[in-house]
């Protein structure tokens, strides 16, 4: 289970990675969905099964919106790939970083783990779908208003001058 987890954390931070190295939104879009599934996987591994399956089923749902939004508007009609000198580079300059930060969380020896507190035993991720459906009803309203919004938003932006994906034929 160990490797297992430790497998998940590395294909987290090689996603992140991926991502912010990437100046392409078509590759980034992809790093972040291996990152998306990978920060699912290790939250399951940690027992916290129903908060990573609503971030998965919430993270695919946004992910698969912001594929669809950066296909449209890529410009790039031969876009760099993850071979390029300069994708490369960065990656390097970044996987660096992660080591040399790494290696000072390693200096700290700060450790994660779960206790219980004695017969307490509540499991953290159930909990909170109570307030979600008691309280949250009117947040999820007005999340679900402005979600609504910023796509009108950003079509409205994305149709200009040509009327981009808009056109009336």
């Amino acid at each position: 289970m160990t490797y297992l987890f430790l497998l998940l954390v590395f294909c987290l931070i090689l996603g992140l990675i991926g991502v912010a190295s990437h100046p392409s939104p078509l590759f980034g879009a992809g790093a972040l969905v291996f990152s998306a599934l990978a920060g699912c996987g290790v939250l399951v591994s940690l027992g916290e099964s129903f908060i990573g399956l609503i971030l998965l089923l919430i993270y695919l749902g946004g992910m698969l919106v912001v594929f669809a939004y950066s296909v449209a508007l890529a410009a790039d009609p031969y876009p760099e790939t993850w071979v390029e000198y300069s994708v490369l580079l960065s990656g390097l300059g970044y996987v660096m970083l992660v080591l040399f930060l790494g290696l000072g969380v390693l200096e700290l020896n700060i450790e994660l783990g779960v206790e219980n507190g004695g017969l307490f035993n509540l499991r953290s991720d159930i909990s909170g779908v109570v307030l979600l459906f008691s309280q949250g009803g009117p947040i999820l309203f007005l999340l679900g208003w402005g979600l609504l919004l910023a796509l009108f938003v950003v079509l409205e932006l994305v149709r200009g001058y040509g009327l981009g994906s808009l056109r009336v034929p």
